[in-house]
């Protein structure tokens, strides 16, 4: 039976996220305050163990040159996808007893390489790309927001309210930003699933380790795994529409089993997000904020 986790507290998720990529049980540090999802992060990057946490710098102006204006630690002002006709979608959640399994001898047919193939073209052709996205954690919680894309390497993730939580990736580093604790963690994107999707070409046969490759009327489904000592394996399913020939969702399952899933829609692969958007400011205050 699958089993499902405790929720934490705001206050807890800095520390569940490190505990997460170390294999620390969920229980760990539980402290009263603001709740949200504890996998508020894990379905979009399962980062590295270790962080440089920085205080979130004070917030610039925003500009108003006829530029989209975007706030420096928050949500940004303009640019944001427009709703579409295409209602928020359910996410297909994966039956963790039909995992595949992978293994040192595992061999793909001409048809699964194909559809590999298939899905590594769409990938490498996405420059840029503006959504929005459904993200289920392992307890079933749901939490909704914005993402843009440019490639290479940079990405940008906001959580709706009640959430405080932006991930921003500048093509070098990755920042976990809370505004509401005024901090931000920073990670390198190479160790991160991101690295992925943020390159300019990729060949999922060639590039990462496949453990699976399933085709049906609706969608192809590709399986990679990632092992680390320290950490454990954890894997990363994409899935893939044969209709509309477009990202729908991704599940990452970290080393202790839990799924956490991210249904992507409204995609727009014309749009040009504000680089400002993708600007990391690692300035680091020592002074105290009045």
């Amino acid at each position: 039976m699958h089993r499902h986790p405790k929720r934490l507290t705001q206050g807890d998720f800095k520390g569940f996220f490190k505990g997460f990529v170390r294999g620390v049980s969920l229980t760990a540090r539980v402290r009263a305050g603001r709740v949200i999802a504890a996998t508020a992060l894990s379905g979009l990057l399962a980062l590295p163990a270790f962080a440089e946490s920085i205080p979130l710098p004070t917030p610039a102006p925003a500009m108003r040159d006829g530029a989209i204006v975007v706030a420096q630690a928050g949500k940004p002002a303009a640019g944001k996808p427009v709703p579409a006709a295409t209602k928020p979608p359910d996410p297909i959640i994966p039956d963790p007893r039909k995992r595949a399994t992978g293994g040192l001898f595992t061999s793909f047919d001409a048809k699964q390489r194909a559809e590999a193939a298939k899905v590594s073209a769409y990938l490498s052709s996405l420059q840029t790309l503006v959504g929005q996205f459904v993200q289920v954690g392992p307890d079933g919680s749901r939490t909704t927001g914005d993402f843009y894309m440019q490639k290479p390497g940079k990405i940008r993730f906001e959580y709706d309210a009640p959430s405080n939580i932006s991930i921003i990736a500048d093509g070098q580093s990755v920042v976990v930003r809370d505004t509401k604790l005024a901090t931000q963690d920073t990670y390198p994107l190479s160790q991160t699933p991101l690295r992925f999707l943020l390159s300019n070409r990729i060949d999922l046969m060639q590039d990462t380790k496949v453990v699976g490759v399933t085709a049906d009327e609706l969608y192809i489904s590709i399986t990679l795994e990632e092992q680390n000592p320290l950490v454990g394996t954890s894997r990363l399913m994409l899935m893939y529409g044969v209709k509309d020939h477009q990202l729908k969702q991704w599940t990452i399952t970290d080393p202790q089993g839990y799924d956490t899933t991210v249904a992507v829609y409204n995609l727009d692969s014309t749009k040009k997000p504000d680089p400002s958007m993708f600007k990391i400011d690692f300035t680091n205050y020592s002074t105290s904020r009045q």
